[in-house]
C-alpha cells in the first residue's frame, strides 16, 4: 500500500477545497484503463486536488476503482461520495529559472478617484503601472525621466 496516508483534519481541510472544484479526469465505460490513468497521473501533477467522475452504476467497481487509482498514482484518497472521486498528492517541485537581466514586470494598483462634488462614492481605479512608471500621489501614472545633468557637467565630462 504505497498512497499517502493524512490525518482525519488534513483530509477535512482537502475536502473543503475540492468542494468548489469540477471534475477533472472522466471514467467511462471502459473503466479504469491506461489512458484514464495517465490523465490522472497528469492532473495530478497540474493541480495536486482532482475530482474524478466515474460513469458507473456498481458501487464497489467504483470503490476498487478509487483504491487502485490512489495505489497506483501514489496520491492519498480523500472523498468517494457518490460518482464523485477526490484524490490528491503534493504538487512537485517546480524548478524556477531566475534570469539576472529581468526587470519586475507590470503591477495592477488600485486608486480611490474622489469626486470634486461631495456625497458621492469615491470611484476605485485599477492602473498599470510599468517598470520605468511611478504613481503620484494624486493618482496620476508618470513615466521615469533620466536623471538631469547640469550643463556645466556635460561641458566638462
Amino acid at each position: 500500500m504505497s498512497q499517502i496516508q493524512l490525518t482525519p483534519a488534513q483530509r477535512k481541510a482537502h475536502r473543503a477545497d475540492a468542494h468548489h472544484l469540477d471534475p477533472v479526469v472522466m471514467v467511462g465505460g471502459d473503466g479504469l484503463s491506461a489512458a484514464v490513468k495517465k490523465e490522472a497521473d497528469a492532473a495530478l501533477n497540474a493541480h495536486g486536488l482532482i475530482k474524478v467522475r466515474v460513469f458507473s452504476d456498481d458501487r464497489s467497481a467504483r470503490e476498487t476503482m478509487f483504491q487502485t487509482l490512489a495505489d497506483e498514482l501514489n496520491a492519498a484518497p480523500i472523498q468517494h461520495i457518490g460518482k464523485l472521486l477526490v484524490l490528491w498528492r503534493p504538487l512537485p517541485e517546480r524548478e524556477k529559472t531566475a534570469d539576472e537581466d529581468r526587470m519586475p514586470g507590470p503591477k495592477d494598483v488600485k486608486v480611490l478617484k474622489y469626486s470634486s462634488r461631495g456625497g458621492q462614492r469615491p470611484e476605485v481605479k485599477t492602473l498599470r503601472v510599468l517598470g520605468n512608471q511611478r504613481l503620484t500621489s494624486g493618482g496620476q501614472v508618470k513615466r521615469s525621466k533620466p536623471k538631469q545633468i547640469s550643463i556645466k557637467k556635460r561641458s566638462q565630462g
